[in-house]
């Protein structure tokens, strides 16, 4: 089935509130200013980006959004967390323009740097940043923490192979191979190690492969993935870009914008749902493993609302407009770029 294109007459499109449905406190970490203006500087520094791409970085609030998903982190490990997440985002967009081939190039660059930090010499810009924050983010992580790090992380470029390789046959996966490919191109697995690294933690890896742990995660990997497909959908049909769960709602129901953007909404809601009744079901490994634990999907809750926040903070999705899709929950449709 063909993707229906962009109308020509202003269509809009509406969004679910899902920040009302999401009962998670919304905190901040309180050196955000500081450690978000020093990592800017930091990648900024470390990558030779175009006047448009530091405007887009200045737009981003990488800063914020590491502020309200690492809100009790301290200095040090908050700046590392700032510098990871402005990384994550610059290295999105970096692949989005490659190809399958070149996203496996940039992948053995970065998994190396990981892998054999002191021997290996990247060769990269990218690369050259990974060593920088994984030689900081090994000074206190645990060795669990940092073996989930990498291994997600490998199935993160796995997933943005493929990604590519649909990109260029414009291949529209069912919903099925979508959703398990989504929990890996949106980068959120990497992300939960690290809340185990700004929170000082040291769980065993009996918990956290725990089926209710890893259900836990994939609940909250899925609102703020599938979430961002809802917010970023305007930018990204605007660009043909197909890599979207709407696009795969549409062709798979035959269901029209709208419909599959409200059908995706429901979802969102299905899994702030399921995050709660798992959050009941946690078994108990001792008090001392419990209060971990409970820091550790504190943490998961904290990305889910900060998350939903974020993206209208930002201007990556709408603009300067944020402010005003918050409190409107629509936007216009952008006409097709040719």
């Amino acid at each position: 089935m063909t993707v229906p294109t962009a109308c020509t007459h202003q269509e809009e499109l509406r969004f679910p509130d899902l920040i009302s449905c999401c009962p998670f406190p919304l905190q901040c970490n309180p050196y955000y200013e500081r450690a978000s203006a020093a990592s800017k500087t930091w990648l900024t520094s470390g990558c030779k980006l175009s006047k448009k791409k530091r405007n887009a970085l200045q737009g981003l609030k990488g800063g914020l959004l590491t502020a309200m998903s690492y809100p009790f982190a301290g200095y040090d490990q908050f700046r590392v967390c700032c510098d990871w997440i402005n990384y994550l985002f610059h290295l999105d967009d970096i692949c989005d323009e490659m190809d399958d081939r070149a996203t496996v190039s940039t992948a053995h660059e970065i998994i190396g740097a990981l892998r054999d930090p002191h021997c290996f010499h990247p060769s990269s810009a990218v690369g050259r940043l990974t060593k920088s924050f994984w030689s900081r983010f090994t000074e206190s992580a645990t060795p669990g923490a940092q073996r989930r790090f990498i291994e997600t992380f490998e199935l993160f470029f796995k997933a943005v192979e493929q990604q590519a390789k649909d990109r260029k046959t414009g291949d529209i996966p069912d919903l099925e191979s979508y959703i398990a490919l989504r929990r890996n191109t949106s980068g959120c697995k990497p992300c939960w190690a690290f809340i185990e690294y700004a929170n000082n933690l040291d769980l065993p890896d009996s918990v956290m492969g725990d089926p209710t742990v890893r259900g836990l995660e994939e609940a909250a990997n899925d609102l703020v993935t599938w979430s961002n497909d809802i917010f970023s959908y305007n930018v990204e049909q605007a660009k043909g870009d197909t890599h979207n769960m709407i696009v795969v709602v549409q062709n798979q129901e035959n269901l029209d914008r709208q419909s599959a953007l409200d059908y995706v909404g429901e979802l969102c809601v299905g899994s702030i749902h399921r995050f709660q009744a798992l959050r009941q079901e946690l078994p108990s490994w001792g008090p001392e493993i419990d209060a971990q634990l409970q820091v550790y999907v504190d943490g998961l809750a904290h990305w889910m609302i900060s998350n939903l926040n974020w993206s209208f903070e930002s201007e990556r999705y709408f603009g300067r407009a944020g402010p005003e899709v918050r409190a409107t929950l629509s936007v216009a449709l952008l006409p097709r770029r040719k």
